[in-house]
């Protein structure tokens, strides 16, 4: 899901998009970090990623049994508005929200569901779960930004923040329509009238393009095969299912089987998913492939899912150590969905190099303790992971833009 990662999906973005967004690169000094929040995790700036970054390293710690630090805790509730929703980054958070600041439905998600997890938050929580049914759409999805048409992603990261808080995502509509009803008429028949090509029956789309046709995304394809199962960014290992196939006008659970299918077919080859950019070549698109092994691991696909993460466990480093702690995150979340782990990810401890990009965290729990005796945690600064980025010029030609991840509108093989 989600959010979506590189220095060079950055760089190549910023050519495209133009001066709005800002690239993004490793930061050699742990003393640069400083120049932001101390709470803050990353060391970059958290303009387009701060609470999104930092949600997902809280909740990753949390799910590798790791007790944040307080002060990291107080700097994601800090950035909340008065009306419950998340913006990117509030730079002076004693400032009141007000109508020039874009909050949106990711930001606000991701924090609910590392609140959520977390616990003691249910005042935090409560507020912004009501701000994010009171911007849903009539189709039962929810857009980026408040009026948005609604896309896969965004509506599934939505359902993960519903679950989270133990609503039933079902129950929560517009009129007679439900997020499961928006994700579903994201989804690509496997045949019949609008079917697409063999290679892209059952993928998700990210929204309709402007002619209303829907064209595969693989990135959306994870984030809806979660969302489609009433999942969040953590998903427990599950049994290994049959294999995936596509067929059948979908319910939610058949969309999900039929997204899986797509994906399997998509990691078939190389075992990993591809990132394609204008004016570009492929490359390999390590935070996509990490959602994938999540949406994978969920809908019972476990076989394909640890062949990825092993590709994954091989070639993952230094885009991680370059991309910061939403990268780190993102392992730990696939690792954790197959059952593997994250203290020993192709021999390096992912939960050791997400703490050192942020404030040391609290004592471990007796689960973590036992896996690794000694948190070395240092106030090493990372470098900043843009899942999702957002800005007026980017809204205002695609009618929503972002990042996620390199979760552009594009087609992924």
């Amino acid at each position: 899901m989600n959010v979506r990662r590189s220095a060079a999906v950055l760089a190549a973005a910023t050519a495209v998009i133009g001066a709005a967004v800002p690239a993004v690169a490793a930061d050699p000094s742990p003393s640069a970090s400083r120049a932001f929040p101390a709470a803050l995790y990353g060391g970059t700036d958290p303009t387009y990623d701060g609470v999104w970054r930092q949600s997902l390293a809280l909740l990753a710690q949390h799910t590798a049994g790791v007790k944040p630090a307080a002060t990291s805790v107080d700097w994601l509730t800090g950035q909340q508005c008065a009306n419950g929703a998340f913006a990117p980054y509030r730079a002076d958070p004693a400032a009141p929200c007000d109508a020039k600041l874009m909050v949106d439905t990711n930001n606000t998600a991701a924090a609910v569901q590392a609140l959520a997890a977390l616990g003691g938050h249910d005042a935090a929580t409560d507020k912004a779960v009501a701000w994010l049914k009171s911007v849903q759409n009539k189709d039962g999805g929810w857009g980026y930004a408040p009026g948005g048409a609604s896309d896969t992603n965004s509506t599934s990261v939505v359902v993960g923040a519903l679950t989270a808080v133990g609503e039933k995502p079902a129950d929560v509509r517009k009129g007679s329509r439900g997020p499961y009803d928006a994700l579903v008429k994201l989804a690509l028949p496997c045949e019949g009238e609008g079917a697409a090509a063999a290679a892209d029956a059952g993928a998700f789309a990210f929204q309709p393009d402007k002619k209303g046709k829907l064209v595969a995304n693989a990135d959306a394809t994870a984030a809806g095969v979660v969302g489609a199962l009433g999942k969040g960014l953590v998903v427990e290992p599950a049994a290994q299912a049959e294999a995936a196939a596509c067929s059948g006008s979908p319910s939610p659970q058949q969309a999900a089987a039929n997204g899986a299918a797509y994906l399997t077919k998509a990691l078939a080859k190389d075992g990993h998913l591809n990132s394609a950019l204008p004016g570009s070549t492929d490359q390999p698109d390590h935070g996509n492939t990490a959602d994938a092994v999540v949406a994978l691991a969920a809908q019972g696909q476990a076989a394909q899912a640890k062949k990825s993460l092993e590709w994954l466990e091989q070639n993952s480093s230094a885009w991680a150590a370059q991309s910061g702690p939403a990268a780190y995150a993102q392992l730990i979340f696939a690792a954790h969905a197959t059952g593997t782990d994250p203290r020993d990810f192709g021999g390096t401890d992912l939960v050791k190099q997400l703490n050192a990009t942020g404030p040391a965290p609290q004592t471990a729990t007796a689960k973590s303790e036992k896996a690794d005796e000694t948190t070395d945690e240092t106030d090493d600064s990372g470098s900043g992971d843009v899942w999702w980025m957002v800005g007026a010029g980017l809204a205002a030609g695609a009618g929503i833009g972002f990042l996620l991840s390199s979760r552009n509108k594009r087609r992924q093989p």
